[in-house]
């Protein structure tokens, strides 16, 4: 798999490997050692020890009687594993999915706007009273300000870092950020847009909130018109959206110097020479330098803030060496243009960008915006694609169901060589719809959505799952081998026999897991679901294929004897047609 997500899974991949090659060395060699050197040693079992042992015991043979029972009753197990296939398709496609869950790693960026003609120092100001607001706030540790530095080379843009305080000093990051939302938004003029800091950040251009809308269309105006629609309908849906914004600024006010020709001619005055003094007055100037020991300062003079009087009083020299004033030769138009015309594929773009309300996926977002564009009724010439997280995202989608059908199949392939059959790899792999259903239904319980962390959950689960039925069937196959009983009869005697490893290494990755499914520690947010969906997997597989593989494997070994029975029918067949075909003798 290419991309971000091919990378992130061939760090994943590569670690579980080398995890499980250093594993079977050491359960080849020291294990082996170490029970030589200690199953001899005496141990008397304590009193905890063999309570232990006497409750396994009654669970053992109430597990005994269950698999009987399963057995004798085939129909009812083979219905609840239909049930469990059903039910994991239906919460595959109607969970909720995003890319990384958010993380709060206690920093927020909360980026400014204020209208395109500002100046400075009026900015600056409106800037440092947005943040002094954000520090009032309790939960609040640190704050950074800076203007027209962020990426957006206007002045009318800002961004304020905030560093928050602890965790257990403040309350949890939902709870804070509305509060700085409510504390922000009393601002005229200004305008705020507050996102948590995340581990992983992906493309796309550096806009005011988190997931990204490209709009683009084949000129400017269509552009311009399309994305303030989108952007009104998204603002109305305050169930899908926050902090809507896009990095259009079309306010900006342009003074435009329409010269008159002939009266310029006339004066003598030159458009290098208009150019030249306009560059001089708004430009700056380096009228002189001052020289002092070791360093040497510029001198540059410039109008203040310009006004259309200020503009129409700028002198220009003629060329017999008088000055003459702008108006006299010509007239100033003033109106709004855009700051910048930003471009995706050299076509006019505009990049729509927004957050998520707490609660909301990245799937339901993209699906809001899905219905948006059908209400509006776009036309053909204007085009919409997601950028950074968001583009991620949409590619991720349709590799997901592929990469569970390689694992699969992968280790379909590689149990069919080792089994030297085509039927019991079925069987093994019967457990994954349950592992899958469990992990689904706790993701659901505990609100989390369907992310690619998740999903890495879900792809331990194909590793962890089928080791229940690869012990059962590893001895059910050799007892029919060795004994040459029936297969009810051999996986009963599988089931009852493996019971306790199948219970000691189910209950040691469960307990592996649950710190990650608890979310202690910093950044949990973001290991939280693979944990959530490894638990909630391995409760339901476990209280489903004890009872599901052995009734699987009776019946898949029905459906080989079929087969066999069927293929050797034909063979016979075959021979007995050659067998009556008559025999041609040519005439020597």
């Amino acid at each position: 798999m290419g991309g971000v997500v091919g990378r992130l899974f061939n760090e994943f991949g590569m670690v579980v490997a080398l995890a499980i090659v250093a594993s079977a060395v050491v359960s080849l060699t020291v294990t082996p050692m170490l029970g030589s050197r200690l199953s001899g040693a005496e141990h008397h079992p304590g009193l905890m020890v063999r309570i232990f042992d006497a409750g396994f015991s009654r669970t053992l043979r109430g597990y005994d009687r269950a698999v009987g029972w399963c057995l004798r009753n085939r129909a009812i197990i083979l219905l609840v594993f239909l049930a469990s296939v059903g039910a994991s398709v239906y919460l595959f496609r109607t969970l909720p999915t995003s890319f990384f869950p958010q993380e709060d790693i206690g920093r927020l960026t909360i980026s400014t706007r204020a209208r395109e003609d500002i100046s400075y120092p009026a900015m600056r100001d409106l800037q440092a009273q947005v943040a002094a607001a954000v520090q009032k706030n309790p939960a609040v540790k640190h704050v950074t300000s800076i203007v027209g530095s962020n990426g957006r080379s206007s002045l009318n843009n800002g961004t304020i870092w905030v560093e928050l305080k602890d965790r257990g000093e403040r309350p949890p990051l939902d709870q804070t950020l509305r509060e700085l939302r409510q504390a922000t938004s009393k601002f005229a003029g200004m305008k705020t847009f507050i996102t948590p800091q995340q581990s992983l950040r992906f493309g796309g251009r550096a806009t005011a909130s988190q997931y990204q809308l490209v709009v683009q269309a084949l000129n400017a105006s269509q552009t311009s018109e399309w994305s303030d629609k989108i952007q009104t309908a998204m603002r109305a849906d305050r169930t899908h959206f926050t902090d809507v914004t896009s990095d259009a600024q079309n306010d900006a006010i342009e003074a435009n110097i329409k010269v008159d020709p002939e009266k310029a001619a006339s004066f003598g005055i030159t458009d290098d020479e208009l150019r030249k003094t306009l560059q001089m007055a708004f430009g700056g100037y380096t009228a002189a330098e001052i020289q002092s020991t070791g360093d040497s300062y510029d001198v540059i003079t410039e109008f203040e803030q310009w006004n259309d009087q200020m503009l129409q009083g700028v002198r220009v020299m003629s060329s017999n060496g008088s000055l003459v004033p702008l108006s006299n030769f010509a007239t100033i138009v003033r109106q709004t243009a855009p700051i910048t015309i930003n471009q995706t594929g050299q076509l006019v773009s505009t990049t729509v960008s927004f957050n998520l309300p707490a609660g909301v996926s990245l799937s339901d977002a993209t699906a809001a915006i899905d219905q948006i564009k059908a209400n509006l009724q776009m036309p053909n010439d204007v085009f919409t694609s997601y950028g950074g997280t968001a583009q991620i995202f949409q590619q991720s989608q349709g590799n997901t169901p592929l990469l569970i059908l390689a694992a699969v199949l992968t280790i379909y392939v590689v149990l069919g060589v080792l089994y030297e059959s085509f039927i019991h790899p079925l069987t093994i792999l019967s457990g994954l719809p349950a592992a899958a259903f469990g992990a689904l239904l706790a993701l659901k319980l505990f609100g989390f959505d369907l992310s690619i962390i998740a999903l890495i959950g879900l792809l331990m689960l194909i590793g962890i799952v089928k080791k229940n039925a690869i012990m059962m069937i590893d001895v059910a196959v050799e007892t029919m081998r060795s004994k040459g009983e029936t297969a009810a009869a051999a996986i009963h005697e599988a089931c009852v026999r493996r019971f306790r490893p199948i219970m000691m290494t189910t209950f040691c990755a469960l307990l592996g897991a649950l710190p990650i499914a608890l979310g202690t520690g910093a950044s949990s947010e973001l290991r939280q679901p693979l944990g959530v969906a490894v638990v909630g997997g391995l409760i339901v597989s476990q209280a489903l294929t004890l009872f599901i593989t052995p009734v699987i494997f009776v019946e898949m070994d029905r459906f080989g004897r079929f087969l066999g029975r069927l293929w050797t029918k034909k063979d016979k067949d075959l021979h007995e047609a050659n067998d009556d075909a008559p025999t041609q003798i040519a005439a020597e």
